[in-house]
């Protein structure tokens, strides 16, 4: 069994071990979830404990950091990334756990960098990243009731299952930024460690460094050179 095929495999019971736990194993869900998520999407936040206000605006910010690295990798793929990028932004792990047990390990770009991509490429928007996420952060840790935001993991699906969302985006970003880094060009350790083991701010970091992505606008002009020199 190859290493690819052992991932796929692991990604693949990630989420199907997810999705049981979150159904069958974490707290019930409470009266008052719809009227919370209702609040938070609305900016109702005054009678809302800051931690939680936090969390809900970061797993908006973690679908932004897949999107960089995925519709990128997607170029490469037999799947599209983007309906998994797209659904990411309701519900979080769920749809990118699929995507990263399907996806072939790729570490170069070919094909044209389109406005899309050349978006999510952009250090510009690595660094808007990093800073909603530093301010979101603070306002959390310094804000927050901490007593309150445990009783509320402990009897809360919506919370608790939330905050489960946010470590296991951290936990299953690392192949995806080692091949990104790869299409990039760079060969940084450090990088990679900090990326891969500092949850957000490090993937954060990285998207606001790494060097623009360069395009190979002529891979289907070689192609046919190829094909054409073998028939000949």
């Amino acid at each position: 069994m190859t290493k690819n095929t052992i991932r796929k495999i692991i990604f693949a019971l990630l989420w199907l071990g997810f999705v049981v736990y979150a159904f069958a194993f974490a707290p019930p869900p409470q009266p008052d979830t719809f009227d919370t998520i209702v609040k938070l999407s609305s900016g109702q936040w005054s009678d809302l404990n800051p931690t939680i206000v936090a969390l809900f605006n970061l797993m908006g910010i973690w679908p932004m950091v897949y999107a960089c690295l995925m519709l990128i990798d997607g170029v490469g793929q037999k799947i599209s990334a983007w309906p998994f990028v797209t659904a990411s932004f309701a519900v979080g792990a769920f749809a990118l756990l699929p995507y990263l047990a399907l996806r072939e390990s790729n570490s170069a770009f070919e094909g044209e960098k389109t406005t899309l991509l050349k978006v999510v490429d952009s250090r510009w928007v690595g660094c808007a990243i990093a800073l909603g996420s530093i301010v979101l952060l603070s306002y959390g840790l310094l804000n927050g009731n901490w007593s309150d935001f445990a009783q509320q993991w402990q009897t809360s699906q919506f919370i608790h299952v939330m905050s489960l969302d946010f470590c296991m985006l951290s936990a299953i970003v690392s192949p995806l930024v080692k091949d990104d880094m790869a299409k990039c060009g760079m060969d940084n350790p450090a990088l990679l460690w900090t990326a891969t083991l500092v949850p957000l701010l490090g993937v954060a970091l990285y998207l606001s460094v790494r060097p623009p992505l360069e395009a190979n606008e002529n891979v289907g002009e070689k192609a046919k050179a190829s094909m054409t020199e073998v028939a000949s």
